[in-house]
């Protein structure tokens, strides 16, 4: 997407070694670069190797701009917890001697917040890559550090137990901004807007077919059950004894009740 100046850490598809040419231009044009981080020293020092025998460290106090102490130094545990996973950074300084370049990631973060703050919009439809999964909803970062919260009723129109049925963590989906609290630096984001509205879904079915679908909850007073044919897509069949939620199940499309958005389902 355009407007997406910040892409989330690990999106990128940058060539696994840098050349001492490709950092330098980084340098100079203030561009973004991302690595492997493949240490914590026992500073809290991220240590990145970029190829060609060069090697970059992000010091302590280069590392975060969100959440950090009053002498802006962020939690240990944020150090040990980036070992073997992608950070983005800038370069801050090159020292030709050493072959050492000093690298932050805290300068991403910062231009990220002013994007935030500036740019980002409700509605807008953003990159971002799962990078945390709970019963209530899925955290997603969109960029430059900053994470989202998917909520689970945001997920699919469908009833769902657990974002996990959906997502795995490390995975890149598109998101939309559902609200932003720009003072507190909070985004909260939706998923099923993307997933296509009723009318959309519908079109790719008809009536007297069979179809597969996913077996979901019954209603309570046992009288169906719902059965999902798309993410954003429920018919109801009628009730069956011995089916599990999330078992995959060939249905009948008996009816198709365009004006009031219902599907009858039969279980074969």
């Amino acid at each position: 997407m355009e407007y997406q100046k910040f892409i989330p850490e690990g999106w990128l598809d940058t060539k696994d070694e840098l050349d001492k040419s490709l950092i330098q231009t980084a340098f100079s044009d203030g561009q973004i670069l991302q690595g492997i981080v493949n240490n914590c020293d026992s500073d809290f020092n991220l240590h990145i190797d970029l190829g060609n025998n060069i090697k970059g460290i992000i010091p302590r106090n280069e590392l975060e701009a969100i959440n950090v102490d009053e002498f802006g130094f962020c939690n240990p545990s944020i150090c040990k917890n980036k070992v073997n996973n992608f950070v983005q950074f800038k370069v801050k300084e090159i020292n030709d001697i050493n072959n050492n370049v000093i690298l932050s990631r805290k300068s991403v973060q910062q231009e990220a917040l002013n994007w935030l703050k500036t740019s980002l919009q409700s509605g807008m439809v953003v990159n971002g890559i799962v990078k945390n999964i709970r019963k209530f909803g899925a955290f997603v970062e969109i960029g430059g550090g900053i994470v989202g919260l998917l909520h689970i009723e945001d997920i699919s129109v469908s009833r769902i137990k657990s974002p996990e049925e959906r997502f795995s963590i490390g995975q890149k989906i598109n998101v939309m901004i559902k609200s932003i609290d720009k003072e507190n630096n909070k985004v909260v984001l939706s998923y099923k807007e993307l997933l296509g509205d009723w009318e959309e879904n519908i079109k790719e079915y008809n009536e007297k077919t069979v179809v597969e679908g996913t077996v979901k909850e019954t209603d309570k007073y046992k009288n169906g059950i719902f059965i999902e044919l798309k993410p954003n897509l429920v018919g109801l069949a009628e009730y069956k004894e011995g089916l599990e939620y999330g078992q995959r199940v060939n249905v009948y499309i008996k009816k198709i009740i365009k004006d009031r958005k219902k599907i009858k389902l039969l279980i074969i």
